[in-house]
């Protein structure tokens, strides 16, 4: 049976922006990368500390992202983090616009978003 997700797939519009974000601004560690040139894409295997990735392809003349207002399918992918806070400060220190911190009615754990360079929604989920 299933045990854990390995990974999510993420579809960018400008390859070079989005690998820059990913590793340089959220600090995700490059695995493999590589050209497809029968499809003229490229897909780049990204890792997070616990073993989980992330996996980030271009395909040229993909469609956007329907993400206001939301879709049906994905919401949004999420992050868990030590401080909420301390990651939003750090991401706004990049210029990157981030929603105000908010509490989880449920959990009680704090969380807020934020979106990659294609307005996909990210979150930040902070450790219990």
């Amino acid at each position: 049976m299933l045990q854990r997700i390995h990974h999510a797939a993420i579809i960018c519009s400008d390859y070079p922006r989005s690998k820059r974000f990913y590793t340089e601004v959220l600090g995700l560690k490059v695995i493999a990368e590589h050209f497809r040139e029968a499809r003229n894409s490229w897909k780049l295997d990204l890792g997070l500390p616990d073993g989980s990735q992330v996996e980030l392809f271009s395909f040229p003349g993909a469609p956007p992202r329907p993400s206001y207002p939301e879709a049906q399918g994905l919401r949004h992918l999420a992050f868990v983090v030590e401080d909420v806070a301390a990651c939003k400060a750090r991401l706004e220190a990049q210029g990157i616009a981030v929603e105000p911190v908010r509490v989880d009615e449920y959990t009680g754990r704090r969380f807020t978003f934020f979106s990659d360079p294609d307005g996909l929604p990210l979150e930040l989920y902070e450790a219990g």
